[in-house]
């Protein structure tokens, strides 16, 4: 109730709220230092900390990569152990996916969704602070078992060794009895929470806060995307969900949902898991492809070709996501009926992906391309995707499958769609957006050798991959014989691999030199189209002088081309703004950080009730449920004050040249 009297106010409609009756916590005000970035429900700050964060464990993510590629460089190599390295395939699958693509694609739709809708915020800022540190909780939950490695004495068990996938019965306690699991499905469950809830809230963003004019067919691409992810999100997290939920029940209740001993099926878990981990696949590409939707027509200097086709056919490939889970499973023995099913959808679902090529290659066609970096990056999403897609096609037959499955084959085509399309994508839009958010430019030379160091160092890596497994490599495994046949295509892999981590560093390099060192840039250093090159770099807090009446598809665009018409209704919206009081603005709050680490501590916690003794340093725990219960009243407390706080706010006041004041007083 209280985020709805917020937006009520942030429309600026009627005038400010009266008092609110409970003063709970003195509210922070501060702009910068460490409390502003803690207390934030700036969509811009959380779209920010969500990236910081992101980047940090993409790059986890990639050193425990690269420590796998270096134990496959040769034969009988003893770099790590075998159980270090089911660790590190495990935690590399789960990082890239849950803590660096997701957070990423999160970090862009804070950042863009509310400026591209011509909003001023998302609809519930203290709700969007909250599914970011409840993100953060689960993260932390999700590595915390490597302190294991660093101080022996502090008992996890180690990070988990279950396979991103978890399959049955790997995840039960006569193979993985220690709390590593235990942490993993905890974690898990947690950056679902915080999925689903920022899901909800760009859905109501995107749906009820468009600017006057933005119909659903003006939308950018990227929003629709960001639409159809946000759905596929909710329809699909539930399954995993369950699936976690039965995983701990079986560990330390005594069900048998997994347990063949007990009557349970293992075969259950990759249903309920392969009918999330599909629709997953989507949930991290699809954002992607909005991302090339938007860079392809600046740099080709024309409207996207073919708009509603590549809009419905998001909207298709999300719907028939559902339906093809089962493809993972062909050597399960199904059946003939439901392997052919599955084979059929499975083809059917490249039909939609293969419009949105042709759509992109027609907004190539005929135009004046401007080989930006950006775009470099956008074209090589496209080459690299459709290879990794005519890879997935061949799986989609179940015989080649059958060959093919569990093998260096496999690996090849999911990173040639992963790393090839979703990481190749969020590079074009971390470059092409970085101007608008930080206000300077990143020198192209050195974004260009970033490019081509990433582009041969990727190609090197896993296009070998593809022979390893046509020939017999196995995947997850820790080594091999000199005698296989496979030692000239990992070695050459791992020295791809080097240069590809190079390429990367180079590239982060060249953006954290840029914030500091860059050429200052203006409101639209690429001649953009949408609404967010329309306000100044870096956008200013309340993002938008006058909300914008929308004209066109490319609005920003249009208003480049009407700007005496635009000029004449900015001004009246400022002025009808300044009658009601101004722009309203929500203030900081402490309650979803709280809430979220009370959430952490109690599942931190919880975790480790069938645990009853546990070392950290030299003293015996004997029991975690005080610290559980702690947490769980922390967290409610949180949750009941943050329900009593009120609208609150301040106002930002413009000036007929929209110069911005800021005024506090007593209009909470």
């Amino acid at each position: 109730m209280a985020e709805a009297i917020a937006k009520h106010a942030f429309t600026g409609a009627g005038h400010p709220p009266a008092k609110a009756t409970f003063e709970l916590m003195a509210r922070p005000t501060a702009k910068t230092g460490l409390i502003s970035w803690l207390t934030t429900v700036d969509h811009k700050k959380i779209g920010m900390l969500y990236g910081g964060f992101a980047i940090l464990f993409f790059l986890i993510g990639g050193l425990e990569a690269l420590m796998i590629r270096t134990q496959l460089m040769v034969p009988n190599n003893r770099f790590i152990g075998a159980q270090l390295y089911n660790e590190l395939f495990t935690m590399h699958g789960t990082t890239m996916i849950f803590l660096a693509v997701m957070p990423l694609n999160a970090a862009f739709f804070n950042l863009l969704i509310p400026i591209q809708v011509g909003a001023r915020d998302v609809a519930f800022p203290r709700l969007n602070a909250f599914s970011l540190w409840v993100w953060v909780v689960g993260a932390f939950l999700l590595n915390v078992g490597w302190l294991s490695h660093i101080v022996p004495s502090w008992q996890f068990g180690g990070a988990p060794d279950v396979g991103w996938f978890g399959y049955a019965p790997l995840t039960s306690k006569v193979f993985t009895p220690d709390l590593s699991t235990d942490l993993w499905v905890l974690g898990l469950q947690i950056l679902g929470l915080s999925s689903i809830v920022a899901s909800l809230n760009f859905i109501v963003t995107i749906i009820n806060m468009r600017a006057p004019g933005l119909t659903m067919m003006r939308l950018p691409v990227f929003c629709w995307m960001a639409l159809v992810t946000s759905f596929l999100l909710i329809l699909a997290l539930p399954a995993i969900a369950i699936a976690l939920v039965e995983v701990m029940f079986d560990r330390n209740f005594g069900t048998n949902f997994f347990e063949v001993s007990g009557g349970g099926q293992p075969i259950l878990w990759q249903h309920l898991f392969w009918v999330f981990g599909h629709p997953e696949v989507y949930i991290l590409i699809l954002p992607p492809m909005g991302y090339v939707s938007e860079i392809l027509p600046t740099f080709a200097r024309k409207p996207l070709f073919g708009y509603p086709i590549i809009v419905f056919s998001g909207v298709a490939i999300g719907f028939i996501g559902f339906g093809v889970w089962s493809h993972h499973m062909f050597t399960t023995g199904m059946g003939v009926v439901a392997t052919a099913a599955f084979s059929i959808a499975t083809m059917a679902i490249a039909v939609p992906t293969g419009v949105k090529i042709f759509n992109w290659i027609g907004t190539l066609w005929g135009g004046q391309i401007m080989t930006r970096v950006p775009m470099m990056f956008a074209l090589g999403f496209i080459w690299m995707f459709m290879l990794g897609g005519f890879s997935g096609i061949m799986h989609s037959a179940a015989p080649a499958d059958a060959q093919q499955q569990d093998s260096y084959f496999v690996i090849a085509h999911f990173h040639y769609v992963l790393i090839g399309g979703a990481t190749f994508a969020l590079l074009a839009a971390i470059h092409y957006w970085f101007p608008k958010f930080f206000g300077r430019m990143v020198p192209e030379f050195w974004g260009k050798v970033s490019f081509w160091l990433i582009f041969v160092g990727f190609n090197c890596t896993f296009f070998p991959m593809h022979f390893l497994g046509l020939n017999g490599m196995p995947r997850r495994t820790w080594t091999y014989d000199s005698n296989m046949g496979w030692n000239e295509g990992n070695f050459f892999a791992t020295m791809g691999a080097y240069l590809l981590g190079l390429g990367i560093f180079t590239y982060f390099a060249v953006l954290v030199w840029s914030f500091f060192k860059g050429q200052k840039c203006g409101n639209d250093p690429w001649d953009g189209r949408t609404l967010e090159w329309s306000i100044p770099s870096p956008p200013p807090e309340h993002n938008f002088a006058a909300i914008p009446n929308v004209h066109a598809r490319d609005a920003w665009w249009y208003e480049k081309t009407h700007q005496d018409e635009i000029a004449a209704e900015k001004a009246a919206h400022i002025k009808a703004e300044e009658s009601h009081g101004g722009i309203h603005m929500p203030d900081q709050s402490w309650y979803p950080l709280f809430a979220a680490a009370g959430l952490g501590l109690a599942a931190f916690n919880f975790a480790q009730l069938h645990h009853p003794v546990m070392m950290m340093g030299n003293q015996v725990l004997s029991s975690h449920l005080p610290l559980a219960l702690t947490g769980g009243v922390i967290m409610v407390a949180a949750l009941y004050l943050w329900s009593l706080e009120g609208p609150g706010g301040y106002h930002i006041h413009l000036d007929a040249n929209g110069n911005a004041t800021e005024s506090r007083g007593d209009h909470h």
